[in-house]
């Protein structure tokens, strides 16, 4: 059983019974589900994951106000559920794991992710959000979600990038994907700085990925999962999968190089189809400032397009 099945189980088996019994007044503004921090919310999780901060366990999400009245309330209530369930043990908490599960006034649990305590209401806001920190309160799932905040900033946040920021970090990624894929990784093999390559290697392969989930309007998620999840996006998905992984498990220079060319071909040819660019180039380098100046605010457009 998954981290997300469990958490669910455990809901519904104990939680909602203790919400109907205890908090009746309060559940139809109460949002229940678990979002975060750790593989389980990403669906993930394996045997692996299991040493730490997992386990039956699940969120609650409480306006100001409520958090107010019956936030201790209800976090002494969901203490007292059962700390094991279906033959699967207690959750194990880390030393950083405290804080991703229990009772949640709304607002500090998103601001936790992308420093507000709502949605981005301009560019600016935008602009600032990591990939990854708005993959990471947008993951999960909701059990029950009543159209209270938490649905509102979560549904609002799954729109994606406004359009401006989505041009904006593609024109980025068309740079550095360049600048560390098609020029300085052979360059450095050249000169034998095989360290360099290595870094070269994986900041391309990094980008490539943050790419494709750009262009697929999906958030980059941490690291670890960057890969995995690659490959169930409709475009360019399954062919960055496989792609990456044989470049970074190929031993011979020149097959990297060649995949790097390939894969590089294959953005240039989906931003063409997608309306992004018209540069005749296969230097993906080339093709970040044509994308630059689709943005139309200008401020946005002026920012240096290696930003993003």
């Amino acid at each position: 059983m998954t981290g997300l099945e469990l958490a669910e189980k455990l809901y519904y088996q104990y939680g909602l019974s203790m919400l109907d019994e205890k908090f009746g007044a309060y559940k139809h503004r109460i949002t229940v589900g678990l979002v975060g921090d750790g593989s389980e919310c990403y669906g993930y999780d394996d045997e692996i994951s299991r040493d730490h901060d997992w386990g039956p366990s699940f969120c609650l999400w409480l306006n100001k106000n409520d958090y107010s009245v019956i936030g201790d309330m209800l976090q002494k209530e969901y203490d007292k559920l059962p700390k094991t369930i279906g033959g699967y043990s207690p959750r194990k908490v880390s030393d950083w794991g405290e804080n991703r599960f229990g009772v949640f006034e709304t607002g500090k649990f998103y601001k936790n992710f992308i420093g507000l305590e709502r949605s981005p209401n301009n560019l600016h806001e935008w602009f600032k959000i990591p990939e990854n920190y708005l993959a990471a309160c947008t993951n999960g799932k909701v059990f029950y979600g009543p159209p209270e905040e938490f649905m509102q900033i979560r549904d609002s946040l799954k729109q994606f990038y406004p359009e401006d920021i989505r041009l904006k970090k593609i024109a980025a990624r068309c740079m550095t994907i360049a600048q560390y894929g098609q020029y300085n990784y052979g360059r450095c093999i050249k000169r034998k700085e095989y360290v360099a390559a290595r870094y070269a290697e994986t900041k391309f392969c990094s980008d490539v990925i943050s790419m494709i989930f750009l262009i697929n309007r999906e958030y980059t998620p941490f690291f670890k999962w960057m890969h995995r999840a690659v490959e169930r996006l409709p475009v360019l998905g399954a062919f960055t999968y496989n792609k990456v992984f044989e470049i970074v498990t190929v031993n011979d220079y020149s097959q990297k190089n060649a995949l790097i060319e390939e894969v590089c071909g294959r953005i240039i040819q989906e931003l063409k189809m997608q309306g992004l660019s018209d540069s005749p180039s296969d230097f993906l380098l080339d093709h970040g400032p044509v994308i630059q100046q689709k943005i139309e605010h200008p401020e946005l457009r002026k920012i240096n397009v290696w930003a993003g």
